[in-house]
C-alpha cells in the first residue's frame, strides 16, 4: 500500500504545526520520520491515523484521496500506529489490551481463551516473557511499550507507524523489534519509524524524511546518501553541538553511598558498589536486569532485606521515600517523569517547591506563593527552563524543560545524591545535549549521581564508571574511557557473559 502526504497543513491557536508537508511512503520500506520536538512529527502521525484532520492538503492511499474522521477509519484503511503516549487500559490484562480492537468471539460472546491465544502470537514476536493474563498496571514502563507494539501488530496493518517505539526498551527487546520490522518490510508492509536515536535510524531505515518547524527539510532521502551530520543539520538547521562536560573533580577518597552484598525485596542478590562524591556512576543493563528496581529499593520504595547500605560511611535503613529525602538527602528522578515525577496540571512553581514545603512553611504551616517564588525563580533561571512564567503548567512544557523542572525540584531539596533514571528518554538531540551538560554541572557542584540509561552512547558520554547489571546481579564494573567502540564491546561482553555479540545485537545495544 502506498501512502502519499500531499501539501498537508495544520494550525493550532497561535502556531502553524505543519505547513505544506509532502512526501510518499512506499510498500516494502522502512521510512524514518525525524525532527526536533515541536517539528510536527506527532501532529503528522495523528493526521495520518485519523486523530486530527488536516486544515490543508490531503492523504492518498494507492493514489486515491482518503478522509479519516477517526482512528477507526485509518485502521479500516490498513493504517495502525504506536503513539508516544501509551493508550492501554491499566486494569485490563495484556491479552485484552492487545486484542481490544478485534476480540475473537464465540456465539456473540468474547472468547477470552482465544483472546490470550491470539495475543500470545503477537507478543511472542517481541517478548515471550510477558504473561498475557497480567494486568497492564503491574507492568514496567518498558513492558507497556512492548504491549503497545504487539497491539499494533495485531491489527495486521499495511502501514505501521512507530512513534519512538524504543524510547523505553533496550537490548533484546529492541533487537526483536528490529527483526519484526525487517520481516514486515519483506512482506511488503510500509513502516514509518519515528526516533530521536540516529543509530537506530541509520541501521533500520531505507529512506528518511526530516521535518523542521513544521516544514519538510529533507523528503524521502535514501539513507545510503545520508550520514549523522547531514540528518542533524536538516533537523536543527546547523551542525550538531557535542556536549561540553568540562573538567570534573571526582573525590575518590569520599564514598557517599556504598552497598555491601545487598539483597532486595525485588530479588537482587549480592549487589556491592561504591558511589563517590561528585561522581556519575552509570547503571546499564537490558530491560528486566533490575536497574530501576535497585534504585527504588535504595530510596525506600522497596526493601534492602540483607546486606548493608551506607551513606557517608554510616549504615542506614531507609523505610520509605520521605525518609530518603529528608533525613538522607537522597533524590530520585523517575524514568516516567509524566506519571511519577511531576504534577502536569500544576505550575512550575509548586512542582519545584513540593519537596521543601515543610521548610518554607510559616509558623502556622501555611505555604505562600511568594515563598515558593523566592525559592524557585533562581533555580529556573539557573537551569534555563524555557517558560514564560513559573506559573506555567508543567504539562505545557517540552520534554526537556519538564526534565529540567524535575532536576530543579531535587536541587531545591538540597539532595547530595541524585538517582536519575533515563534522563533523556523522548528528548530531542539539541535538548539532550543541554541535559547532559546540566548533569555534568550539578556534579561539579558536589552532587553525586547514580545514572540509569538504556542509551549506550549517553552512558558512555556521561558516566565515570559503569556498573553492568544482569538478572538482578552486578555482572561487572568498568572504568569508562569514553571511547564508544571498545566500551560498548566490553559492556555487552558482561551482559552476554563473555559471548561475542551479533551485529544485530550490537546495533540494538548502541540504540
Amino acid at each position: 500500500m502506498r501512502l502519499t502526504i500531499e501539501g498537508i497543513g495544520k494550525d493550532f491557536p497561535g502556531v502553524t504545526a505543519l505547513d505544506e508537508v509532502s512526501f510518499e511512503i512506499l510498500p516494502g520500506e522502512t521510512h524514518a520520520l525525524m525532527g526536533e520536538n515541536g517539528a510536527g512529527k506527532s501532529t503528522l502521525i495523528k493526521i495520518i491515523t485519523g486523530l486530527y484532520r488536516p486544515d490543508r492538503g490531503r492523504l492518498l492511499v494507492d493514489g486515491k484521496p482518503v478522509d479519516f474522521t477517526s482512528p477507526r477509519d485509518a485502521i479500516a484503511a490498513g493504517i495502525s500506529a504506536v503513539h508516544q503516549e501509551r493508550n492501554l487500559i491499566p486494569r485490563f490484562t495484556v491479552g485484552e489490551n492487545i486484542m481490544i480492537e478485534r476480540p475473537p468471539t464465540r456465539n456473540g460472546v468474547i472468547d477470552f481463551e482465544r483472546v490470550h491465544a491470539e495475543a500470545r502470537k503477537f507478543l511472542d514476536m517481541i517478548d515471550p516473557s510477558i504473561d498475557t493474563r497480567t494486568e497492564v498496571r503491574h507492568l514496567s514502563v518498558a513492558q507497556m511499550q512492548i504491549v503497545e507494539i504487539a497491539k499494533a501488530l495485531s491489527l495486521e496493518a499495511q502501514v505501521l507507524l512507530l512513534d519512538e517505539p524504543t524510547a523505553s526498551i533496550t537490548g533484546h527487546e529492541a533487537e526483536a523489534l528490529f527483526a519484526v520490522v525487517r520481516r514486515l518490510r519483506a512482506e511488503g508492509k510500509a513502516i514509518v519509524f519515528v526516533s530521536h536515536k540516529l543509530e537506530e535510524v541509520m541501521a533500520i531505515s531505507d529512506r528518511v524524511t526530516v521535518l523542521r518547524d513544521g516544514r519538510v527539510a529533507a523528503a524521502g532521502e535514501p539513507i545510503a546518501s545520508m550520514n549523522r551530520g547531514k540528518i542533524v543539520s536538516a533537523m536543527i538547521g546547523r551542525e550538531e553541538r557535542v556536549a561540553e562536560m568540562g573538567a570534573r573533580d571526582v573525590d575518590r577518597s569520599k564514598v557517599v553511598m556504598e552497598a555491601k552484598d545487598v539483597t532486595t525485596s525485588f530479588g537482587h542478590r549480592g549487589v556491592s558498589f561504591r558511589l563517590h562524591k561528585g561522581e556519575i556512576l552509570g547503571l546499564y543493563g537490558l530491560v528486566g536486569a533490575g536497574r530501576t528496581e535497585l534504585a527504588r529499593a535504595l530510596i525506600g520504595d522497596g526493601k534492602v532485606v540483607s546486606g548493608e547500605l551506607r551513606l557517608n560511611g554510616q549504615p542506614v535503613t531507609i523505610p520509605d521515600v520521605p525518609t530518603a529525602i529528608r533525613r538522607h538527602r537522597l533524590g530520585y528522578i523517575s524514568e516516567d517523569r509524566k506519571a511519577e515525577g511531576l504534577i502536569l496540571a500544576h505550575p512550575i512553581r509548586s512542582n519545584v517547591a513540593i519537596t521543601v514545603w515543610r521548610r518554607i512553611a510559616s509558623a502556622l504551616g501555611l505555604i505562600t506563593r511568594s515563598n515558593e517564588r523566592r525559592l524557585v525563580h533562581p533555580l529556573v533561571e539557573k537551569l534555563e527552563v524555557k517558560t514564560p512564567s513559573i506559573e506555567q503548567a508543567v504539562g505545557k512544557l517540552s520534554g526537556g524543560n519538564q526534565q529540567k523542572v524535575s532536576i530543579a525540584k531535587w536541587l531545591a531539596a538540597g539532595v547530595e545524591i541524585l538517582i536519575i533514571d533515563e534522563p533523556t528518554v523522548g528528548i530531542d538531540i539539541k535538548t539532550k545535549t543541554a541535559i547532559h551538560e546540566l548533569i555534568g554541572e550539578i556534579t561539579r557542584e558536589g552532587l553525586s549521581v547514580l545514572l540509569i540509561s538504556s542509551d549506550m552512547p549517553e552512558m558512555i558520554t556521561l558516566a565515570d564508571r559503569i556498573l553492568v547489571m544482569r538478572d538482578f546481579t552486578l555482572a561487572g564494573t568498568i572504568e569508562n574511557s569514553h571511547r564508544y567502540e571498545p566500551m560498548s564491546r566490553e559492556i555487552m561482553g558482561f551482559i552476554h557473559a563473555g559471548e561475542e555479540t551479533s551485529p544485530v545485537a550490537a546495533g540494538a545495544a548502541r540504540a
